[in-house]
Formats: C-alpha cells, structure tokens, sequence
C-alpha cells in the first residue's frame, strides 16, 4: 500500500504539476492507496482534500492516522460534501483522485456509491483512478453505465481485462502501470494471460540465409473468393508476398483479380471438394476461407484433412469443424464469428474475450487468434494479448491481410504459435506505421504496404 500510494502521488504529480488534489479513499485497500498519495502528496508541498468512507481495513486506518499526523483531516465521504468540495473556489483546475474501489469489486455499483460515481463524472475536472475506475469489473470488458470516467489511471502489477479491452477500457483514459516491487515469479504465476514485448516477438521472426531463393522462402495457398468477395483472397495473398513468402498462388472459384502481378491466380471448381487439387504437390502452408461463399465448411475440411499448417478464416469458420484440426492450425474469427462457433451471442464474446479465446481452443485445438483490438491469442501453453494497432484499422479486409501473413509465417517454417504471435504483432504494428502515413481511415492494401517496415521496426528495437 505504501508503495503504492507513492506511486500514485508520483505519477500525479509528474501528469498534474498544479491545482488542488480531492482525493476519494473509499472503505478498501483502494482507498488505504488514495490515503498513502495524500501524505506524499503533501510532502511534495501540494494542496489536499480527503474525503474518507470509514473503514475496517486495518492500513486504511493506520493510514489515516498517520495522515492525520502530518495535518490532514480525512474528511466523511458523502455525497453533500463531495459536491461541497467540487464546488469550492480551490477545486478550478484541480484534479480528483478516484480511490473508492478497486480489483474485487462485481457490479453493480450500490445506490450511494453510484451517486458518488455521477457526481464525479458531472464535475468536469481532470480524474486519475487508482488501479481501476471505480465501478468497473477488473476482469470483464463490459463498461456498466455507472463507472468513473477517468483521464488517467495508474494500475499495479500488471494490467487488468477492463484496462485492456473495449468499451470497459474506454473509461480508463491513459494507463500506466506502476512496478510494486513484487517479485516477477509472482507476478507470472497470477497472469491470466501474457503480452510479449516486440523483442520477444522479433527473436522468433524467421531468419533468411543467403543462398535462399522463392522455393525455399515458402509456397503458400490461397483458397478463397465466391462472386462478390474476389478480393479477400487477393488481399491474403498480398499479405503473404509482404511478410516474405517465396510463392503465392491464389485457388478461386471466380475469377479473382490480379491485384499485384506477383499473385498466380488460379480457377478451379470448388463444389468437388477441391479434385482439381488432390494430386497437386502440396503447399508449405495455406489460408482457406476469405470469402469463400456458402460450401466452405466442405472445402475447409478437404484441406484439413491435408495436414499441413493451415489458417482457417472468414467463411470457413464453421462450428462442425470442431474434431478437424491438428496442431498446425491457426484460426482466426472476429466476435461474431467466434459467437457462431461457441454457439453464444456476440456480447457474450466481447464481455470475455479472454475466456472465449480459451473455449474456442479447447473446442477445436491448434492456435486461436481472436481479433479484436487488441487480438486474444490463445494456444497450447497458455493466453497472451497482442500489443498496439490502430483504430483505422476497422475496416474491410484487414483480416484477409492477417490471414496472409499467418501464412506466410506458417511457411517460412514457424510453429502455429509462433506464427500466430509474430503474424498478429507484424499486422497491428504495419498499422501504425500506416495510421501515422495516412491518418485514422486506413484500407487493407495501405497496411500491407507497411508490412516491411513493421518487421524492420520490430527487429531493430523502433
């Protein structure tokens, strides 16, 4: 606690170097932290108000009693006098420290507390939560409508489901995660889920020797397009081609356009569960299912059936898949897609996307990439959450692009799980570098296009 209120107080004083501070210690060991920040707040010769929920918590009490050693008051939380205070002439350009609730509280919010919660919202003023804006659950996405609107938000330990993922995320403004000086076995042992670093991602990027040449760099299948989607097909090889891949070559049903001449494009009839290609040698890897049409579960289960590392996307994500796969397969639904596999609804995936990346690798094996922003990756040793991305990059064919570099990676000889971690963190990086290019509208071609430039970024510490 102690640690953690400096830490509070320092990150305070560092984003808001003026005006009065409000702190809010509600009856937990959140508000044990806000009491800890009050006192080092003074030290650093800044203004304080306390206002106090009464407490059990024996730091929180001792807290205040130290507090109160050094000339502060903790004044009765309520709701006349936190309106009192905002009001104040001393509270123009002050900020509000949110320290009511914290990791174990379950929405929703009692009546008096949710009063509190409102009339924070409505001050207009400037909110740093402690750990996690009161009224949020830590562990589950959904923002309920009573939850503290923050500006910024320390949090300690790690981060937390709410902080990471939309629309709980929303209200956490800006995140900073302080160190506790807990050891880290400890921390590994809590996580639900992981989050490698871009060095951690660049080490397992493969590496080209000198005398490689287009057989070797990985011949990759595309299988996909259905008139009026031809261009998901295309948009997966062209992700392919950046991320490395020696050959790519494009098997449609219709007639898929040429949108780089380096694409081979091939029409054969998919009813017959893909006969045009049963004695053909046998790619290094594929993609199946970006756009597909109305028989991809059968074509899906054809090349299943081939053994090789495959990503399952789009269309070819069908629940009678399940029993399917192997251990070098990749899937990649987005929420809804996910939601027809679990045979749940879609806010039932968003609300839990760590628990429904787990479910859907339990049911069907292999790598599970959940999209999303940020994407859930679920494999056999475990969850991780992918790093950084772009909000331009909700747009048409953004998955097309990743399942073309999912495969592109799975042919250039990387694991499913390797594959899956570098391909999700090559993807969202090429869109920021194409966000920062472009600005917020973004398509699937100008990601592609910074595919390049992502892996150099990753590989040289950028």
């Amino acid at each position: 606690m102690e640690t953690a209120g400096r830490a509070v107080a320092d990150h305070l004083q560092h984003h808001f170097p003026a005006g009065h501070v409000l702190l809010l210690a509600g009856s937990g060991a959140n508000g044990g932290d806000a009491l800890v920040a009050a006192r080092h707040l003074l030290a650093l010769e800044r203004e304080v108000t306390v206002l106090a929920q009464p407490s059990k918590h024996p730091l929180s009490q001792l807290n205040k009693r130290r507090l109160s050693a050094v000339g502060v008051e903790a004044q009765t939380l309520s709701a006349a006098n936190l309106r009192r205070v905002l009001t104040g002439a001393q509270m123009v350009g002050g900020v509000v420290v949110d320290g009511l609730l914290g990791t174990g509280f379950v929405p929703p919010l009692r009546p008096e507390l949710s009063e509190l919660v409102e009339i924070i919202n409505q001050s207009g003023l400037k909110v740093l939560s402690i750990d996690l804006p009161s009224g949020l659950d830590a562990s589950n996405a959904q923002r309920p409508e009573a939850a503290v609107r923050a500006a910024q938000t320390v949090t300690f330990g790690g981060l937390k489901p709410a902080l990471i993922y939309g629309p709980a995320a929303h209200a956490a403004g800006e995140v900073s995660v302080a160190d506790l000086r807990v050891p880290p076995e400890w921390v590994l042992r809590e996580a639900v889920a992981l989050r490698l670093t871009d060095a951690e991602i660049a080490a397992k990027l493969p590496v080209r020797f000198a005398d490689a040449h287009k057989g070797t760099a990985g011949r990759i299948w595309m299988v996909g397009g259905h008139p009026g989607t031809v261009g998901a097909p295309a948009l997966a090889g062209l992700g392919a081609l950046r991320v490395g891949a020696g050959l790519v070559s494009i098997y449609s049903g219709a007639d898929v356009p040429l949108i780089t001449p380096e694409l081979m494009v091939h029409r054969v009839e998919m009813d017959d569960q893909l006969s045009a290609l049963e004695n053909e040698v046998k790619p290094d890897a594929l993609a199946v299912g970006m756009g597909l049409g109305p028989n991809a579960a059968q074509v899906a289960r054809t090349v299943l059936s081939w053994t090789i590392p495959t990503v399952v996307d789009a269309d070819a994500l069908q629940p009678e898949l399940a029993g399917h796969g192997h251990d070098q397969v990749i899937w990649t639904p987005h929420p809804g897609e996910a939601a027809r596999l679990l045979g749940v609804t879609t806010p039932e995936i968003t609300a839990g996307p760590l628990s429904a990346a787990r479910q859907l690798q339990s049911k069907f094996g292999g790598v599970v990439v959940l999209k999303g922003g940020p994407s859930t990756l679920a494999t056999g040793n475990g969850l991780f959450v992918s790093r950084g991305g772009h909000p331009g990059m909700a747009s048409a064919g953004m998955g097309d692009t990743l399942s073309g570099i999912l495969a592109g990676l799975l042919g250039q000889g990387l694991s499913a799980e390797d594959a899956a971690l570098c391909g999700v963190r090559l993807h969202s990086k090429a869109g920021e570098l194409a966000g920062a290019k472009h600005g917020y509208g973004l398509t699937a071609t100008d990601v592609s296009g910074e595919v390049g430039a992502a892996w150099l970024a990753l590989v040289r510490g950028a």
